[in-house]
C-alpha cells in the first residue's frame, strides 16, 4: 500500500546528515523528517533544534517504534546496519540504508529477506545513481557514443589522512567490525556500485589486498578484476598511503572511450576519432536529494523508481566480498 507521505526518521545524525542527506528529506515534496536520534541526548536534541526536527531520541528503538514514523534512515557504521534494518522492517517501517549496505554480502541477505517478510521497501544510499553527472555518462553508454563496451579501468589513490596517524584514535571507517574494511569498502564501494548502475552486475571478481603503510589493521591497497555479466571486463587499484590525488574512470569501447571521476567534479570526457567532448555538472547542494525523490516517488506511488535497493546494494557487497578474499 502506497502512503500519503514519508515521515523520515534518522538513526544516527552525525556528520553525513548535516547537509548531505538530513535536509533532503524536508525538502522533497511529500516527506517529512519528523523524528533522529543519536546515542548522545544532547547532540541529538541540538540537531533535532538546528533542523526544525520535532522529535529527537537517544535509544533507536524509541525512535524505530514511534507510530509518526513510516520510514527510517539508517545512517550510523555499517557494523549496526543489519540491526536497524531488521528492528525496523519487524515494526513495519520502510528502510534506507547507509552505505555499503552492510559489513558483507551474508548480512545484505539477511536484510532483504526481512524487509521482504515484512513487506517493506529496501533501498541504500547509492546517490550517485540518480545524480545528473553520472545519468549522463550512462545515456551515453546507452546511446553508443563509444561503440560497444570493451573494458573499465579505475585508479584511485590518495594521500594519508591527517585522522588516521594516532593509532589510539583511530576513525570508524578503518575499522573492520564497524565497517567492514578499511577506506576500500567506504570509497571503492561507490565506485563498484557506479559501474554496476552503467554496465551491469558483475558476475566474476578477484583481487590482491594489503597493508602497506601500516597505520591500522584494515587493508590500505587493493587491485582487482573484474567480468560484468554483459562481457565486459574491468580492472581497479586503490590506495590510500600515496604521494598525490587521483581519481580516474575510463570506459573504453570499440569507438571511443569515457572518462569521469566518482569523487570529483571535473568534467566528463567523451573522446571519439571525432575530438573531444565534455559536460560539466554542478553537485548538488544535498547530494542524497535526487535519490531521495526517486524513493519518495516510489513510497507514495507505489512505483519502482528508484535505481538504488536492496538487491543492487548487495551486488556492491558481493564485488567487494569477492575482490578480498
Amino acid at each position: 500500500m502506497s502512503l500519503n507521505e514519508v515521515r523520515w526518521g534518522i538513526i544516527g545524525c552525525g556528520d553525513v546528515t548535516e547537509v548531505k542527506s538530513g535536509p533532503a528529506f524536508q525538502k522533497v515534496e511529500h516527506s517529512q523528517l519528523v523524528a533522529v536520534m543519536r546515542r548522545t541526548a544532547h547532540l541529538a536534541e541540538d540537531y533535532a533544534m538546528r533542523h526544525q526536527v520535532p522529535k529527537w531520541y537517544d535509544d533507536a528503538d524509541a525512535l524505530i517504534h514511534d507510530a509518526d514514523v513510516n520510514a527510517v534512515y539508517i545512517a550510523t557504521p555499517p557494523g549496526s546496519h543489519k540491526e536497524y534494518t531488521l528492528k525496523a522492517a519487524q515494526a513495519g517501517k520502510h528502510v534506507y540504508v547507509e552505505k555499503p549496505m552492510a559489513l558483507n554480502w551474508a548480512e545484505c541477505q539477511e536484510m532483504i529477506e526481512a524487509c521482504q517478510k515484512a513487506n517493506v521497501s529496501l533501498y541504500v544510499a547509492y546517490y550517485r545513481r540518480a545524480q545528473p553527472r553520472f545519468l549522463k555518462v550512462k545515456e551515453l553508454l546507452d546511446n553508443g557514443a563509444i561503440g560497444e563496451v570493451r573494458f573499465v579501468k579505475t585508479t584511485h589513490y590518495r594521500q594519508v589522512d591527517q585522522d588516521l596517524l594516532d593509532p589510539n584514535n583511530l576513525p570508524w571507517r578503518v575499522q573492520p567490525h564497524l565497517s567492514g574494511g578499511g577506506l576500500f569498502f567506504d570509497l571503492a564501494s561507490h565506485t563498484l556500485d557506479i559501474l554496476d548502475f552503467l554496465l551491469g552486475p558483475i558476475k566474476q571478481a578477484k583481487g590482491l589486498h594489503s597493508n602497506q603503510a601500516g597505520l591500522y589493521a584494515a587493508e590500505d591497497i587493493v587491485t582487482g578484476t573484474y567480468m560484468f555479466q554483459s562481457g565486459v571486463q574491468g580492472i581497479g587499484s586503490w590506495c590510500f598511503s600515496a604521494y598525490d590525488h587521483v581519481d580516474s574512470n575510463e570506459i573504453i569501447g570499440s569507438r571511443g572511450k569515457i572518462s569521469f571521476s566518482t569523487f570529483g567534479d571535473d568534467p566528463i570526457l567523451l573522446t571519439t576519432a571525432n575530438g573531444q567532448e565534455q559536460w560539466h555538472f554542478e553537485r548538488p547542494k544535498h547530494v542524497h536529494q535526487p535519490l531521495v525523490e526517486k524513493i519518495v516517488a516510489d513510497l507514495t506511488s507505489g512505483s519502482n523508481l528508484s535505481p538504488s535497493n536492496g538487491q543492487s546494494g548487495a551486488r556492491t557487497n558481493w564485488a567487494m566480498d569477492q575482490l578480498m578474499k
